[in-house]
């Protein structure tokens, strides 16, 4: 992922003591393989009932909620987590979000204060949910965006992307970090040509 300093997208593995540093409670090592399904047509329903309940429990401080990650592109296999995005005025300020997303049911796990003072929160459910808060104008919110939505046209890129976690998921990883870490490559590669094809 991410190291101080570098710039939007430029991202390197974390360490373990890295990962450490950003989990909020207890890190646990994954006991199995990172499990990859099948696209389900069942996850942007699941989507837009949190993002309702998102919306309600925030008002107006939910300046835009947006599903990504692969659950959001139709016919691409992912692991079973809605990842749901957040944006806030500010994410530093975890007093005036925070307190309204637990009473959901949602649980801070993730703070980056040094890479877009992202944050994330789960919600253990079935399939689980992470929900990524960035603040409104950080450049991360166009990059996830992007990639959703070049994936979403793009057939060779889906595939490739489709297969570079397939062949990732049948290794070993310590944390579930290490896997998204190793990804990097051929995020950044998919990323390239669709920044271009924009321009």
């Amino acid at each position: 992922m991410r190291k101080a300093g570098e710039k939007p997208g430029r991202f390197a593995a974390l360490s373990d003591d890295d990962i450490l540093s950003r989990t909020v409670g207890e890190l646990t090592p994954l006991a199995q393989r990172v499990v990859i399904v099948d696209y389900d047509p069942h996850w942007p329903d699941l989507f837009q009932r949190e993002a309702e309940k998102i919306q309600a429990a925030l008002g107006p401080r939910a300046m835009q909620i947006e599903h990504i990650g692969s659950t959001a592109v139709p016919g691409l296999a992912a692991k079973p987590v809605i990842d749901i995005l957040l944006v806030v005025a500010d994410s530093a300020c975890e007093e005036q979000y925070a307190a309204a997303l637990e009473s959901i049911g949602y649980t801070l796990r993730i703070r980056e204060p040094d890479w877009h003072e992202h944050r994330m929160f789960v919600a253990a459910q079935q399939p689980d949910r992470n929900l990524h808060v960035f603040s409104a104008g950080s450049a991360e919110i166009a990059r996830l965006l992007l990639f959703r939505d070049w994936l979403r046209s793009n057939r060779a890129d889906r595939e490739l992307y489709q297969r570079t976690k397939l062949e990732l998921a049948q290794k070993d990883w310590k944390y579930v970090q290490n896997y998204a870490d190793a990804k990097t490559a051929v995020v950044e590669e998919i990323l390239g040509r669709a920044s271009l094809h924009r321009e």
